[in-house]
Protein backbone atom coordinates (compact mmCIF):
# COMPACT_ATOMS: atom_id res chain seq x y z
CA UNK A 1 0.00 0.00 0.00
CA UNK A 2 3.03 2.27 0.85
CA UNK A 3 4.52 1.44 -2.68
CA UNK A 4 0.98 2.45 -4.10
CA UNK A 5 0.89 5.70 -2.59
CA UNK A 6 4.08 6.32 -3.60
CA UNK A 7 3.65 5.72 -6.94
CA UNK A 8 0.19 7.93 -6.75
CA UNK A 9 1.89 11.30 -5.38
CA UNK A 10 4.93 11.12 -8.13
CA UNK A 11 1.82 11.34 -10.84
CA UNK A 12 0.09 13.49 -9.34
CA UNK A 13 3.26 15.86 -9.81
CA UNK A 14 4.06 15.39 -13.09
CA UNK A 15 0.20 15.52 -13.90
CA UNK A 16 -0.37 18.47 -11.95
CA UNK A 17 2.34 20.68 -12.09
CA UNK A 18 1.90 21.92 -15.73
CA UNK A 19 -1.11 23.62 -14.48
CA UNK A 20 0.45 25.86 -12.63
CA UNK A 21 2.32 27.34 -15.04
CA UNK A 22 -0.77 27.31 -17.95
CA UNK A 23 -2.79 29.14 -15.46
CA UNK A 24 -0.13 31.92 -15.30
CA UNK A 25 -0.14 32.04 -19.04
CA UNK A 26 -3.78 31.95 -19.24
CA UNK A 27 -4.03 35.05 -16.94
CA UNK A 28 -0.62 36.73 -18.73
CA UNK A 29 -2.99 36.19 -22.35
CA UNK A 30 -6.34 37.15 -21.21
CA UNK A 31 -4.85 40.54 -20.25
CA UNK A 32 -3.09 41.12 -23.37
CA UNK A 33 -6.68 40.35 -24.90
CA UNK A 34 -8.74 42.85 -23.27
CA UNK A 35 -5.61 45.34 -23.38
CA UNK A 36 -6.57 44.86 -27.36
CA UNK A 37 -9.88 45.03 -27.11
CA UNK A 38 -9.49 48.34 -25.72
CA UNK A 39 -7.50 49.88 -28.19
CA UNK A 40 -9.55 48.59 -30.86
CA UNK A 41 -12.34 50.63 -28.97
CA UNK A 42 -10.62 53.53 -28.72
CA UNK A 43 -9.77 53.48 -32.03
CA UNK A 44 -13.57 52.97 -32.83
CA UNK A 45 -14.37 55.93 -30.52
CA UNK A 46 -11.58 58.14 -32.15
CA UNK A 47 -13.29 57.55 -35.33
CA UNK A 48 -16.64 57.85 -34.66
CA UNK A 49 -15.54 61.41 -32.45
CA UNK A 50 -14.15 62.61 -35.87
CA UNK A 51 -16.87 61.19 -38.75
CA UNK A 52 -18.25 65.30 -39.12
CA UNK A 53 -14.96 66.09 -39.48
CA UNK A 54 -13.11 67.29 -42.73
CA UNK A 55 -10.38 63.76 -42.67
CA UNK A 56 -7.88 63.49 -45.02
CA UNK A 57 -8.13 60.02 -47.36
CA UNK A 58 -4.42 59.53 -45.68
CA UNK A 59 -6.05 59.80 -42.08
CA UNK A 60 -8.15 57.43 -42.75
CA UNK A 61 -6.36 54.78 -44.27
CA UNK A 62 -3.72 55.44 -41.41
CA UNK A 63 -6.84 54.71 -39.09
CA UNK A 64 -7.92 51.66 -40.66
CA UNK A 65 -4.27 50.26 -40.81
CA UNK A 66 -3.99 50.07 -37.42
CA UNK A 67 -7.35 49.09 -36.04
CA UNK A 68 -6.92 46.02 -38.92
CA UNK A 69 -3.00 45.61 -37.20
CA UNK A 70 -4.54 45.12 -33.76
CA UNK A 71 -7.50 43.10 -34.70
CA UNK A 72 -4.90 40.85 -36.47
CA UNK A 73 -3.08 40.62 -32.65
CA UNK A 74 -6.36 40.08 -30.94
CA UNK A 75 -7.16 37.01 -33.37
CA UNK A 76 -4.37 35.65 -32.55
CA UNK A 77 -4.24 36.41 -28.56
CA UNK A 78 -7.52 34.79 -28.73
CA UNK A 79 -5.95 31.81 -30.68
CA UNK A 80 -3.59 31.13 -28.44
CA UNK A 81 -6.01 31.21 -25.13
CA UNK A 82 -8.42 28.59 -27.24
CA UNK A 83 -5.60 26.21 -27.92
CA UNK A 84 -3.94 26.84 -24.35
CA UNK A 85 -7.41 26.39 -22.90
CA UNK A 86 -7.36 22.89 -25.21
CA UNK A 87 -4.03 21.92 -23.01
CA UNK A 88 -5.55 22.72 -19.78
CA UNK A 89 -8.50 20.53 -20.94
CA UNK A 90 -6.55 17.50 -21.53
CA UNK A 91 -4.32 18.23 -18.59
CA UNK A 92 -7.54 18.09 -16.43
CA UNK A 93 -9.16 14.81 -18.44
CA UNK A 94 -5.69 13.17 -16.89
CA UNK A 95 -6.21 14.36 -13.57
CA UNK A 96 -9.48 13.55 -13.05
CA UNK A 97 -8.85 9.56 -14.73
CA UNK A 98 -5.42 9.18 -12.12
CA UNK A 99 -8.29 10.38 -9.54
CA UNK A 100 -10.57 8.23 -10.65
CA UNK A 101 -8.16 5.36 -10.53
CA UNK A 102 -6.80 6.30 -6.92
CA UNK A 103 -10.13 6.96 -5.38
CA UNK A 104 -11.27 2.63 -7.23
CA UNK A 105 -7.73 1.96 -5.13
CA UNK A 106 -8.81 3.51 -2.19
CA UNK A 107 -12.14 2.45 -1.69
CA UNK A 108 -11.25 -1.45 -2.18
CA UNK A 109 -8.51 -1.37 0.41
CA UNK A 110 -11.23 0.86 2.71
CA UNK A 111 -13.65 -2.21 2.04
CA UNK A 112 -11.73 -4.93 3.21
CA UNK A 113 -10.22 -2.67 6.27
CA UNK A 114 -14.03 -2.85 6.98
CA UNK A 115 -14.65 -6.29 6.59
CA UNK A 116 -11.84 -6.70 8.70
CA UNK A 117 -12.79 -4.40 11.49
CA UNK A 118 -16.47 -5.96 11.39
CA UNK A 119 -15.19 -9.94 11.94
CA UNK A 120 -13.26 -8.43 14.67
CA UNK A 121 -15.07 -5.82 16.02
CA UNK A 122 -16.20 -7.69 19.33
CA UNK A 123 -13.69 -6.33 22.64
CA UNK A 124 -13.62 -9.46 23.67
CA UNK A 125 -11.62 -10.72 20.37
CA UNK A 126 -9.32 -7.75 21.03
CA UNK A 127 -8.76 -8.71 24.09
CA UNK A 128 -7.99 -11.90 23.63
CA UNK A 129 -5.77 -10.96 20.60
CA UNK A 130 -4.03 -9.02 23.22
CA UNK A 131 -4.00 -11.61 25.76
CA UNK A 132 -2.40 -14.33 23.70
CA UNK A 133 0.40 -12.64 23.23
CA UNK A 134 3.41 -14.77 24.35
CA UNK A 135 4.84 -11.78 26.40
CA UNK A 136 4.79 -7.96 27.58
CA UNK A 137 7.04 -7.04 24.37
CA UNK A 138 4.55 -8.85 21.70
CA UNK A 139 1.25 -7.21 23.44
CA UNK A 140 2.89 -3.86 23.32
CA UNK A 141 3.62 -4.47 19.52
CA UNK A 142 -0.05 -5.54 19.17
CA UNK A 143 -1.33 -3.15 20.80
CA UNK A 144 0.23 -0.39 18.75
CA UNK A 145 -0.46 -2.35 15.29
CA UNK A 146 -4.06 -1.78 16.25
CA UNK A 147 -4.12 1.93 16.89
CA UNK A 148 -2.07 2.12 13.92
CA UNK A 149 -4.70 -0.20 11.79
CA UNK A 150 -7.63 2.42 13.02
CA UNK A 151 -5.60 5.76 12.27
CA UNK A 152 -5.09 4.36 8.87
CA UNK A 153 -8.55 3.65 8.00
CA UNK A 154 -9.20 6.70 9.34
CA UNK A 155 -7.02 8.31 6.79
CA UNK A 156 -8.41 6.13 4.00
CA UNK A 157 -11.65 7.79 4.63
CA UNK A 158 -10.33 11.10 4.94
CA UNK A 159 -9.03 10.92 1.91
CA UNK A 160 -11.87 9.51 -0.16
CA UNK A 161 -13.57 12.65 1.01
CA UNK A 162 -10.66 14.50 -0.47
CA UNK A 163 -10.39 12.74 -3.77
CA UNK A 164 -14.25 12.83 -4.31
CA UNK A 165 -14.36 16.71 -3.82
CA UNK A 166 -11.02 17.01 -6.06
CA UNK A 167 -12.80 15.09 -8.78
CA UNK A 168 -15.76 17.62 -7.96
CA UNK A 169 -14.48 20.39 -8.41
CA UNK A 170 -12.28 19.55 -11.65
CA UNK A 171 -15.23 18.47 -13.24
CA UNK A 172 -16.68 22.19 -12.62
CA UNK A 173 -13.37 23.69 -13.78
CA UNK A 174 -13.65 21.38 -16.86
CA UNK A 175 -17.47 22.24 -17.57
CA UNK A 176 -16.86 26.34 -17.08
CA UNK A 177 -13.01 25.75 -19.15
CA UNK A 178 -15.46 24.05 -22.01
CA UNK A 179 -17.43 27.58 -21.94
CA UNK A 180 -14.90 29.89 -22.27
CA UNK A 181 -13.37 27.97 -24.92
CA UNK A 182 -16.18 27.72 -26.80
CA UNK A 183 -16.72 31.99 -25.92
CA UNK A 184 -13.43 32.75 -27.45
CA UNK A 185 -14.40 30.69 -30.49
CA UNK A 186 -17.45 32.82 -31.37
CA UNK A 187 -15.55 36.02 -30.39
CA UNK A 188 -12.59 35.07 -32.74
CA UNK A 189 -15.43 34.22 -35.60
CA UNK A 190 -17.09 37.69 -34.85
CA UNK A 191 -13.20 39.21 -35.48
CA UNK A 192 -12.45 37.39 -37.97
CA UNK A 193 -16.02 38.74 -39.82
CA UNK A 194 -14.91 42.46 -39.00
CA UNK A 195 -11.30 42.21 -39.84
CA UNK A 196 -12.82 40.80 -43.98
CA UNK A 197 -14.77 44.26 -43.14
CA UNK A 198 -12.33 46.25 -42.47
CA UNK A 199 -10.00 44.86 -45.09
CA UNK A 200 -12.48 45.49 -47.78
CA UNK A 201 -12.43 49.59 -46.77
CA UNK A 202 -9.05 49.87 -46.56
CA UNK A 203 -9.07 48.30 -50.63
CA UNK A 204 -11.61 50.86 -51.63
CA UNK A 205 -9.38 53.59 -49.54
CA UNK A 206 -6.05 52.65 -51.00
CA UNK A 207 -7.81 52.76 -55.11
CA UNK A 208 -8.98 56.30 -54.09
CA UNK A 209 -5.46 57.21 -52.88
CA UNK A 210 -3.58 55.18 -55.65
CA UNK A 211 -5.51 58.01 -58.12
CA UNK A 212 -3.76 60.19 -56.66
CA UNK A 213 -0.58 59.26 -55.73
CA UNK A 214 1.63 61.85 -56.67
CA UNK A 215 -0.37 64.60 -54.63
CA UNK A 216 -0.05 62.56 -51.24
CA UNK A 217 3.75 61.70 -51.74
CA UNK A 218 4.56 65.44 -52.07
CA UNK A 219 2.21 66.29 -49.09
CA UNK A 220 4.42 63.76 -47.27
CA UNK A 221 7.47 65.00 -48.06
CA UNK A 222 6.42 68.46 -47.20
CA UNK A 223 5.08 67.36 -43.54
CA UNK A 224 8.71 65.63 -43.28
CA UNK A 225 10.16 68.59 -43.85
CA UNK A 226 8.28 70.26 -41.31
CA UNK A 227 9.01 67.67 -38.89
CA UNK A 228 12.67 68.18 -39.21
CA UNK A 229 12.45 71.77 -38.83
CA UNK A 230 10.59 71.16 -35.61
CA UNK A 231 13.02 68.55 -34.91
CA UNK A 232 15.94 70.71 -35.23
CA UNK A 233 14.38 73.75 -32.99
CA UNK A 234 13.75 71.13 -30.35
CA UNK A 235 17.43 69.89 -30.38
CA UNK A 236 18.62 73.36 -30.19
CA UNK A 237 16.45 74.03 -26.96
CA UNK A 238 18.44 70.98 -25.32
CA UNK A 239 21.57 72.18 -26.02
CA UNK A 240 20.48 75.98 -24.74
CA UNK A 241 19.28 74.47 -21.48
CA UNK A 242 23.01 71.63 -21.81
CA UNK A 243 24.52 74.70 -22.03
CA UNK A 244 22.98 77.14 -19.20
CA UNK A 245 23.01 74.23 -16.57
CA UNK A 246 26.98 73.74 -17.35
CA UNK A 247 27.74 77.68 -17.13
CA UNK A 248 25.88 77.42 -13.64
CA UNK A 249 27.95 74.60 -12.75
CA UNK A 250 31.22 76.45 -13.80
CA UNK A 251 32.06 74.35 -16.33
CA UNK A 252 33.16 75.91 -19.77
CA UNK A 253 31.68 76.11 -23.32
CA UNK A 254 33.32 76.52 -26.19
CA UNK A 255 30.66 77.25 -28.29
CA UNK A 256 26.86 78.55 -27.76
CA UNK A 257 25.16 75.94 -28.26
CA UNK A 258 27.91 72.90 -28.85
CA UNK A 259 27.36 71.79 -25.50
CA UNK A 260 26.36 67.94 -25.50
CA UNK A 261 26.29 66.81 -22.00
CA UNK A 262 24.73 68.05 -18.73
CA UNK A 263 27.22 68.67 -15.86
CA UNK A 264 25.55 66.84 -12.70
CA UNK A 265 25.14 67.72 -9.27
CA UNK A 266 25.05 65.03 -6.76
CA UNK A 267 20.71 65.73 -6.39
CA UNK A 268 20.87 65.20 -10.66
CA UNK A 269 23.04 62.30 -10.85
CA UNK A 270 20.38 60.85 -8.23
CA UNK A 271 17.65 62.11 -10.31
CA UNK A 272 19.13 60.36 -13.29
CA UNK A 273 20.07 57.33 -11.88
CA UNK A 274 16.36 56.66 -10.79
CA UNK A 275 15.15 58.12 -14.40
CA UNK A 276 17.77 54.90 -15.62
CA UNK A 277 16.05 52.37 -13.16
CA UNK A 278 12.58 52.81 -14.47
CA UNK A 279 13.22 51.76 -17.91
CA UNK A 280 11.08 50.04 -19.09
CA UNK A 281 8.13 50.71 -16.14
CA UNK A 282 7.51 54.28 -16.89
CA UNK A 283 3.80 55.37 -17.35
CA UNK A 284 2.57 56.90 -20.28
CA UNK A 285 2.38 60.21 -21.31
CA UNK A 286 -1.11 60.55 -21.53
CA UNK A 287 -3.70 58.59 -19.96
CA UNK A 288 -5.09 57.29 -22.80
CA UNK A 289 -3.85 56.73 -25.94
CA UNK A 290 -2.49 54.64 -29.00
CA UNK A 291 0.94 54.77 -30.75
CA UNK A 292 0.14 56.47 -34.78
CA UNK A 293 3.47 56.71 -35.42
CA UNK A 294 6.78 54.85 -33.77
CA UNK A 295 9.88 55.82 -33.17
CA UNK A 296 12.96 55.40 -36.01
CA UNK A 297 12.99 55.34 -39.77
CA UNK A 298 10.17 53.36 -41.22
CA UNK A 299 7.85 53.02 -44.03
CA UNK A 300 5.07 55.35 -44.37
CA UNK A 301 1.82 53.50 -42.83
CA UNK A 302 -0.47 54.65 -46.06
CA UNK A 303 2.85 54.68 -48.73
CA UNK A 304 5.31 52.10 -47.79
CA UNK A 305 7.26 52.75 -51.23
CA UNK A 306 8.26 56.31 -48.71
CA UNK A 307 10.74 56.28 -45.93
CA UNK A 308 9.64 58.56 -43.13
CA UNK A 309 11.40 59.45 -39.70
CA UNK A 310 10.15 59.92 -36.16
CA UNK A 311 12.40 61.46 -33.77
CA UNK A 312 9.89 60.29 -30.98
CA UNK A 313 6.56 58.42 -31.30
CA UNK A 314 3.19 60.04 -32.22
CA UNK A 315 0.27 59.49 -29.77
CA UNK A 316 -3.32 59.52 -30.94
CA UNK A 317 -5.76 60.69 -27.74
CA UNK A 318 -9.48 61.75 -27.37
CA UNK A 319 -10.39 65.50 -27.05
CA UNK A 320 -9.37 67.16 -24.00
CA UNK A 321 -7.29 64.65 -22.51
CA UNK A 322 -4.51 65.43 -19.98
CA UNK A 323 -0.93 65.52 -20.91
CA UNK A 324 1.09 64.38 -17.78
CA UNK A 325 4.90 64.36 -16.83
CA UNK A 326 6.54 60.89 -17.16
CA UNK A 327 8.70 60.78 -14.21
CA UNK A 328 9.52 63.84 -11.70
CA UNK A 329 11.62 66.68 -12.84
CA UNK A 330 11.86 70.16 -13.79
CA UNK A 331 10.23 72.08 -16.25
CA UNK A 332 13.39 73.62 -18.09
CA UNK A 333 11.12 75.22 -21.46
CA UNK A 334 7.76 75.74 -22.95
CA UNK A 335 7.84 76.85 -26.41
CA UNK A 336 5.77 78.10 -29.25
CA UNK A 337 6.79 76.03 -31.99
CA UNK A 338 5.67 76.61 -35.70
CA UNK A 339 3.46 73.84 -36.63
CA UNK A 340 3.92 72.16 -33.43
CA UNK A 341 1.60 74.75 -31.33
CA UNK A 342 3.23 74.56 -27.74
CA UNK A 343 6.17 72.14 -25.87
CA UNK A 344 6.58 71.30 -22.64
CA UNK A 345 10.18 70.28 -21.89
CA UNK A 346 10.66 68.72 -18.52
CA UNK A 347 14.39 68.21 -17.10
CA UNK A 348 14.95 64.61 -15.01
CA UNK A 349 19.37 64.60 -14.49
CA UNK A 350 20.79 64.44 -17.53
CA UNK A 351 17.47 63.24 -19.23
CA UNK A 352 14.96 65.05 -20.70
CA UNK A 353 11.09 64.85 -21.88
CA UNK A 354 9.65 67.06 -24.98
CA UNK A 355 5.87 66.52 -25.42
CA UNK A 356 4.84 68.99 -27.53
CA UNK A 357 1.42 70.11 -29.48
CA UNK A 358 -0.18 70.92 -25.86
CA UNK A 359 -2.39 73.50 -25.35
CA UNK A 360 -3.58 75.35 -21.48
CA UNK A 361 -0.57 74.42 -20.07
CA UNK A 362 -0.61 74.42 -16.21
CA UNK A 363 2.97 74.46 -15.42
CA UNK A 364 5.90 77.04 -15.76
CA UNK A 365 9.30 77.49 -16.22
CA UNK A 366 11.64 76.08 -13.54
CA UNK A 367 8.64 74.34 -11.73
CA UNK A 368 9.00 71.14 -10.23
CA UNK A 369 6.67 68.46 -11.15
CA UNK A 370 6.05 65.05 -9.55
CA UNK A 371 5.05 61.82 -12.20
CA UNK A 372 1.86 62.01 -14.02
CA UNK A 373 0.75 65.53 -12.97
CA UNK A 374 -0.94 67.24 -15.49
CA UNK A 375 1.00 69.46 -17.71
CA UNK A 376 -1.17 71.05 -20.20
CA UNK A 377 -3.69 69.47 -22.67
CA UNK A 378 -2.98 67.98 -26.18
CA UNK A 379 -4.35 70.20 -28.60
CA UNK A 380 -7.22 68.55 -30.91
CA UNK A 381 -6.48 70.23 -34.24
CA UNK A 382 -9.95 71.69 -35.54
CA UNK A 383 -9.91 70.70 -38.85
CA UNK A 384 -9.78 66.75 -38.61
CA UNK A 385 -10.69 66.42 -35.00
CA UNK A 386 -7.59 64.33 -34.16
CA UNK A 387 -5.71 65.11 -30.68
CA UNK A 388 -2.32 64.04 -31.65
CA UNK A 389 0.94 64.49 -29.30
CA UNK A 390 4.56 63.84 -29.86
CA UNK A 391 6.31 62.44 -27.04
CA UNK A 392 10.54 62.42 -27.27
CA UNK A 393 13.31 61.32 -24.89
CA UNK A 394 16.70 62.94 -24.97
CA UNK A 395 19.80 61.33 -22.97
CA UNK A 396 22.00 64.71 -22.70
CA UNK A 397 21.70 65.76 -26.65
CA UNK A 398 21.22 61.82 -27.54
CA UNK A 399 17.59 60.96 -29.36
CA UNK A 400 16.27 57.54 -27.44
CA UNK A 401 13.32 55.43 -28.42
CA UNK A 402 10.24 55.90 -25.80
CA UNK A 403 8.76 52.53 -26.36
CA UNK A 404 11.40 51.15 -24.75
CA UNK A 405 11.24 53.42 -21.82
CA UNK A 406 7.48 53.64 -21.14
CA UNK A 407 5.52 50.37 -19.82
CA UNK A 408 3.85 48.59 -22.81
CA UNK A 409 4.29 51.21 -25.45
Amino acid sequence: MRFLKIIYIIGFVFVCSPSFSQSAKQQQLEQERQRLREEIEQMKQLRADNKLKERSVLDEVEGINSQISTRQNLIKVTNQQANLLTREINTNFKKIDAYRKELKVLKVDYAKMIVKSYKSKSSQSRIMFLLSSSNFAQAYKRLQYMKQYNEHRKEQAIRIEENTQKLQKLNTDLSRQKNDKQRLIEENREAQDKLKEEKQQQKVLMASIRKKEGTYTRQIKQKEQQASAIDRAIEKLIREAIAKVNKKAGKKVTKKGSATTFALTAEAKVLADNFTSNKGKLPWPVGTGRITKKFGRQPHPTLPNIQINSSGVEIETKSGEKARAIFEGEVIAIQKLRGASRLVQIRHGNYITTYYNIENITVKEGQKVATKQAIGQVRTNPTNGRAIMKFLIYQNAKRLNPQSWIYRM
